[in-house]
């Protein structure tokens, strides 16, 4: 009996451990882009939108792979499908490395494939081995993702310019970590168990899109996402704009993702503790349009702190988005389906975020109406946060 607890609570471990480092690898790839933006428009002649591009590639194939995760697992299984996604991640950083320029645009939309299960799973995978944690457990995986995106946002132009490894070596470090993740859940082939349901994945999509509540969700996934990735996309641009150079605007890139570490760990961490989180919705959309003040009015100064806050916000916004999508479905299954239909929508919304942001800059030559659209929607995001903060749960 005491050998069999003690190989439970090993294989437990194990199984976060493979979560976390899953995690760690679902943003550097991503994030690692926004400060050699200048680096690859130099060496490749492509345009703002053409960048953009770039970084609405992988939202795209979030949108279009996410909802169809409850598929593939229920004729694989969660394990086999993230060791697969795995595979596809790091396969598809290689090819993005290789000195062609569709080749950049080939492996980032692979890479977006393989991260978009993984943003699936992972709270489908809390739902049915964290159940009783789910708040703790999101905050862990989301501060991982969060320090993987601070981590690459900060080192990526040192690699490229300090260690000389160019912008293509740069982003193909990240493929050695996802490797790595790769190696670490290969023992969960054996270990996690299939969920047997007969239920009918297409059915059950059709029943999640006629609810409201899971369009709330979707909706405050989608808002949320929106920014973040156009902060990723386009503020070390901005901020050069304003006189920083390109080393200094990737290490703010970096606080800011550094402060969505603290969000990431702390908002999932309170709303798992209680049964309505509508109050926690008004306090970051609050920060956030302060923040977004704060940056409008770069006379001021405080710049670091206005990204210190809204980097804080974005973290806690999608920890808080992801805890959504455990705490409004019944079980694992149900959040599986409501994961792939909120981050299919979501990311939809998302997709759009770095090209009309870099057309509205191309258009004005201005970034206070880009800041001014974001504040714009903030407010969105407050209303639909405020719905799916209310307590409740997605029907099957």
């Amino acid at each position: 009996m005491e050998q069999n607890i003690k190989s439970n609570k090993r294989n437990t471990a194990l199984l976060l451990a493979g979560i976390l480092l899953i995690a760690f690898n679902l943003r550097p790839a991503l994030a690692s882009l926004g400060p050699l933006v200048d680096d690859i428009r130099e060496a490749t002649g492509l345009s703002n939108f053409m960048l953009g591009l770039l970084t609405t590639l992988p939202l795209a194939a979030f949108c279009f792979v996410s909802i169809s995760a409850a598929f593939f697992t229920k004729k694989l299984g969660i394990g086999r499908v993230l060791f697969l996604a795995l595979i596809l991640l790091t396969t598809g950083i290689i090819i993005r490395s290789l000195d062609w320029i569709p080749a950049l645009y080939i492996g980032t939309f692979l890479l977006g494939i393989a991260i978009a299960f993984g943003n699936v799973l992972l709270p489908s995978l809390t739902k049915q081995n964290f159940p009783n944690n789910a708040g703790l457990i999101t905050s862990l995986y989301s501060g991982m993702m969060g320090i993987g995106a601070a981590l690459a946002a900060g080192i990526s132009v040192p690699l490229a310019r300090d260690y000389q490894l160019s912008w293509q070596g740069s982003l193909q470090v990240w493929a050695i970590v996802s490797f790595l993740a790769l190696l670490l859940w290969t023992p969960q082939l054996w270990r996690l168990k299939r969920v047997k349901s007969n239920r009918n994945p297409i059915q059950a999509i059709k029943n999640m899109l006629g609810q409201r509540l899971a369009w709330n969700v979707a909706m405050f996934m989608g808002l949320q996402s929106f920014t973040f990735y156009v902060i990723l996309a386009w503020l070390p641009d901005l901020l050069i704009s304003r006189g920083y150079d390109h080393e200094s605007a990737g290490w703010m890139l970096s606080l800011s993702q550094a402060t969505g570490i603290l969000g990431s760990l702390t908002i999932p961490f309170i709303a798992g503790k209680r049964s309505n989180q509508q109050s926690l919705v008004i306090f970051l959309v609050a920060m956030e349009v302060l923040s977004i003040i704060g940056l409008l009015l770069p006379q001021f100064g405080l710049q670091w702190l206005w990204i210190s806050m809204i980097g804080y916000v974005l973290g806690g916004c999608f920890g808080l988005a992801l805890l959504f999508l455990v705490l409004r479905a019944r079980d694992t299954e149900t959040a599986t389906e409501l994961s792939g239909m909120a981050q299919s929508v979501g990311y939809f919304i998302a997709a759009t975020g770095p090209i009309l942001i870099g057309s509205i800059f191309d258009f004005t030559q201005s970034w206070s109406y880009p800041l001014l659209f974001l504040m714009l929607v903030a407010l969105v995001k407050l209303y639909m946060g405020l719905q799916a903060g209310k307590q409740g749960k997605v029907s099957r």
